[in-house]
């Protein structure tokens, strides 16, 4: 009898040895946060204070002429973008790339990688920033995509640099792309370099994967045959309106402005042919007819069958907590997957946590319930019920305050003395006034503004551990009942 207890006791040590182990194996990341993850590198010994050293990777690039898509003014006085001596929107320029694995790194060490590349100014209001931040794109000796794995991120030819101004904490992007990373099926990899333009120092720069397919599991997993025209699933970009955007079925519905479109971002025009261009809407507009029709709480005929909901979930969650309300409005990213089901992907977050230029973000309400595909999934009361799930359990891991904090200190300790270089740069960008209305919400220093990123945070989830289950009243049934009175 003793030993058939100490035999059970024995196999349950093991059971609970391996179920440890496999929760340890669950946890360990799968997302690479180059704070805590790049190598440490010891400080230089060989060379003086008068040359450049840094342990971040170093981005050099160089150009026979202005970057086109600079901001302008006609003779009229209105509006314009700079172009190319040759009337084209991008110039060839050479991008070099330092990143010595376990050294510091120099502008005059061998480089990683060189390669030619398109290269133009990249955003919207981000522009008109002294900072500029552009889009890249690698190409070889014959001009088509030469695909690089840059700073240790996947291969591929297309790469935004994004140039924090507006966010005087620096981090906004590379904080929440990694967080979001961790918490969705997919978040754009991130990089922090500092960047040198035709030789003159440009300070911090977060090098960004753009949204889009890649090959060998890079970024999206979605393919083009051009040649049998046909798609393994297709990406669409919810933005300012364009001449080419198609004509979905959100439109028809009058839930979609009309200063706002949808375009197809993948496949691009290169890959495109005009009937995957109608098949893409045709099928589009029939996930949108889903949702917007009496059916949409249907297990048969709603949106349960054609979305990831997890993935819209935790996309309403990441632009909440944030407050990153141009989510649903400008660059937000939806697409069809390769197994059929649509997922979100978030972006852009420089004017996210109150950093949003226009007027100060409240911490107090929740606004996403307004947007595009959202009013309508959030009059599902299992779709609101995973919201209010998902967060409370979000904020014991990626959202707690505990992980939040850490995440702001460890990625500030690691930029280090970048940092002081970049703002001595951008000096002026502490005396602009006209970034932020009012005036007074305007950052003065950098302890100021992680000062005040940290504050918001805790502001804006005191609201939503507190009023979180508010979400449930949108899904009432009382509220909802003429769309679901004839779902079943």
């Amino acid at each position: 009898m003793k030993n058939k207890i100490i035999g059970i006791i024995t196999c349950f040590a093991l059971l609970v040895t391996s179920f440890a182990a496999t929760i340890f194996v669950r946890q360990e990341p799968v997302r690479f946060h180059q704070h805590l993850m790049a190598a440490k590198k010891p400080a230089c010994t060989n060379h003086g204070s008068d040359k450049f050293c840094t342990h971040l990777p170093v981005l050099k690039i160089e150009t026979d002429e202005d970057i086109p898509g600079q901001v302008t003014r006609d003779e009229n006085g209105e509006r314009a973008f700079t172009t190319a001596k040759d009337g084209s929107d991008t110039i060839k320029s050479t991008i070099k790339v330092i990143d010595n694995p376990e050294s510091n790194n120099h502008t005059d060490d061998k480089p990683a990688i060189q390669s030619d590349a398109l290269i133009h100014v990249h955003g919207h209001s981000s522009r008109y920033f002294a900072k500029l931040g552009y889009r890249i794109k690698l190409i070889d000796s014959n001009g088509d995509s030469n695909n690089q794995s840059v700073m240790g991120m996947d291969a591929h030819s297309e790469w935004i640099l994004h140039g924090p101004y507006l966010d005087k904490t620096l981090i906004r992007n590379y904080m929440w792309y990694n967080i979001g990373g961790e918490i969705m099926s997919y978040s754009p990899n991130v990089r922090f370099c500092e960047m040198f333009l035709n030789g003159e120092y440009e300070g911090i720069y977060v090098v960004t994967e753009n949204i889009t397919a890649g090959k060998g599991g890079a970024r999206l997993d979605l393919s083009v045959d051009k040649k049998d025209n046909t798609f393994s699933g297709y990406l669409l970009r919810l933005d300012r309106k364009m001449d080419d955007d198609i004509n979905n079925f959100t439109k028809y519905a009058l839930r979609l402005s009309d200063i706002f479109g949808i375009n197809i971002e993948y496949p691009g025009t290169k890959n495109i042919t005009p009937e995957m261009a109608t098949s893409i809407t045709k099928d589009f507009s029939a996930f949108e007819k889903s949702i917007y029709s009496y059916d949409f709480d249907s297990d048969e005929f709603g949106f349960k069958k054609t979305i990831d909901i997890d993935s819209f979930v935790d996309y309403f969650i990441i632009n909440e907590f944030t407050c990153n309300y141009d989510a649903g409005a400008f660059s937000t990213y939806i697409y069809k997957d390769s197994d059929g089901k649509f997922r979100m992907c978030i972006w852009d977050f420089n004017n996210s946590c109150d950093n949003y230029q226009e007027q100060a973000m409240q911490t107090n309400d929740f606004r996403l319930i307004n947007v595009p595909w959202y009013w309508m999934l959030t009059k599902n009361k299992d779709f609101t019920k995973r919201i209010v799930d998902r967060y409370r359990e979000l904020r014991k891991t990626y959202l707690s305050d505990e992980y939040i904090n850490n995440y702001i200190d460890s990625t500030l300790d690691y930029l280090g003395d970048a940092v002081d270089r970049n703002f001595k740069r951008w000096s002026a960008s502490f005396k602009d006034e006209g970034l932020l209305t009012p005036p007074e919400r305007n950052i003065h220093n950098f302890k100021d503004a992680v000062t005040q990123l940290k504050g918001f945070l805790e502001e804006r989830s005191s609201f939503m551990d507190t009023n979180i289950d508010v979400i449930a009243q949108y899904s009432a049934e009382s509220r909802v009942k003429k769309f679901i009175e004839n779902a079943n």
